[in-house]
């Protein structure tokens, strides 16, 4: 029941908003129907708690420690950026950048969005899953060309076709994976494709089949990750989107992604009975990680920049969960909750703060101390805490992948550390004079919505400060199904 009100909310609020959506009250209803599907969400995490993993719908839908958790954070930040979102298009209304009917669009599409990536985190059918990955990049690819300007309608077009091509690699691998069950399961019912019948007889997989399955599903969804070599379409849609919708790709998308990559893993690796899926994911996340921080040097673009820093850090989740373990795996789900959090703050403030010099360029960006407190500050302890500054909590989901990378891969830290170093040294001096240089910018003709912002950032201190208890168990059973 619970899982039913997750799923079908935002699909619902998608049909309402597509009549609706053109109407001063529908960015009002867009929060309300994101409210009513974190309260839904809320309550199938403690269904969860309280009796363990559940599958539904004659088995197409299966809930875990593991995916419940990114239910959960998915439908609060699809919250928040909702709620954000709500004086920034009324801005960008008032610029002259979006008419009623791109609002229309906007509303419903984003709701469409979130539905498709609550399917693809809650259901058990692999060939589901790509459907509602492809569902996604659909709904994004609207949004992405929202002004209708020839940059973001190329955009748009680079994001559909990479992320097209990534997606039917991703198809040949499910295939391939149906392919190598179906032996063993059988056609009926399609069990050959439910992930909880895959997970069974993993070790009895022909490992020739599965292992190329997973370097096509790896190479498909790892599209969608942003992981380099793959990630050419993600800065250009961060920068030429509307900032909600660069904040929901940044902090959920990638998520989404790296989930389905992680599902995969598992599979993989019980099937070949080697460490190869592994290592994959710790070449491919250090290579983006490294080629993310010298690339961060060359934007000149906030919203480009904050794209860029966003390969980084999936690169490092994927590096972790690449190395496996325990620890590893703890630290990459704690990377993936607070670096979620943080990037989107950084999305909200970033994109009122373009608002205010009426340019994304970094160099015509100055003074927003002066002009809103708020914002600048917002900026300012965002961009401090996804450097890895202490104490917030991405320094601390850092530390643990240093350590266990020193502990049982030492040749990866100096690349690990260097790219850290750079990163850090190219966005701070980057953001320091936007938020403490001279500006004559005028201020805002709506109160920006910096709570978000506020609350994100305090989340993300606690959880560098102090983990409660009942969060690290729930983040050590899910590190344990990962394995």
């Amino acid at each position: 029941m619970e899982l039913a009100w997750v799923l079908g909310t935002p699909l619902f609020g998608a049909i309402v908003l597509a009549v609706l959506g053109a109407r001063r009250s529908a960015a009002e209803l867009n929060v309300v129907i994101s409210l009513a599907t974190l309260i839904a969400a809320a309550a199938l995490v403690l269904r969860i708690i309280g009796h363990g993993s559940m599958t539904v719908a004659h088995e197409q839908f299966f809930v875990d420690p593991f995916n419940v958790f990114l239910i959960a954070l998915t439908a609060l930040i699809g919250f928040t950026t909702a709620v954000f979102s709500r004086p920034y298009m009324r801005i960008e209304q008032d610029h002259g950048r979006l008419n009623t009917h791109r609002l229309r669009l906007y509303h419903s599409m984003y709701q469409l969005f979130m539905a498709a990536m609550l399917v693809a985190l809650s259901t058990n059918n692999m060939g589901l899953l790509w459907v509602a990955m492809e569902a996604a990049t659909l709904s994004t690819v609207l949004l992405v060309s929202l002004y209708r300007t020839r940059a973001s309608i190329e955009a748009a077009w680079k994001y559909f076709i990479l992320c097209g091509v990534g997606i039917a690699l991703a198809l040949f691998g499910t295939i391939l994976l149906y392919f190598a069950a179906e032996r063993l399961l059988g056609g009926e019912g399609m069990k050959a494709l439910l992930w909880t019948h895959l997970n069974a007889v993993k070790g009895q997989l022909d490992p020739t089949v599965i292992g190329l399955a997973f370097v096509f599903l790896l190479v498909g969804y790892g599209t969608k990750v942003g992981l380099a070599p793959l990630h050419n379409w993600l800065p250009d849609a961060h920068a030429e989107g509307p900032t909600p919708v660069s904040a929901v790709l940044s902090g959920l998308l990638l998520n989404v992604a790296m989930y389905a990559v992680v599902r995969c893993k598992i599979l993989a690796a019980g099937a070949m009975h080697s460490a190869l899926p592994g290592r994959m994911l710790m070449a491919f996340g250090l290579l983006s990680t490294v080629l993310a921080a010298f690339l961060l040097w060359r934007q000149r673009d906030i919203k480009r920049l904050f794209g860029y820093s966003s390969i980084e850090h999936m690169g490092i989740i994927t590096f972790a969960f690449g190395m496996g373990g325990p620890l590893a795996n703890f630290a990459a789900l704690l990377h993936m909750t607070v670096h979620s959090l943080t990037k989107s703050a950084i999305f909200f403030a970033a994109g009122h703060a373009s608002q205010i010099a009426g340019t994304q360029r970094i160099d015509g960006i100055r003074g927003l101390l002066a002009v809103s407190p708020t914002v600048g500050w917002g900026l300012m302890l965002g961009s401090l805490a996804i450097l890895g500054t202490p104490p917030f909590g991405v320094f601390t989901s850092e530390y643990m992948v240093l350590i266990t990378a020193m502990r049982d891969h030492p040749w990866a830290t100096p690349f690990l550390l260097v790219a850290l170093a750079v990163a850090f040294a190219a966005i701070f001096f980057k953001v320091q004079p936007m938020v403490f240089g001279e500006t004559d910018a005028q201020r805002l003709p709506h109160p920006p919505a910096l709570v978000p912002v506020f609350v994100h950032l305090s989340i993300v201190l606690m959880l560098g400060l102090y983990i409660p208890p009942a969060l690290a168990q729930w983040y050590r059973l899910a590190a344990s199904l990962i394995g």
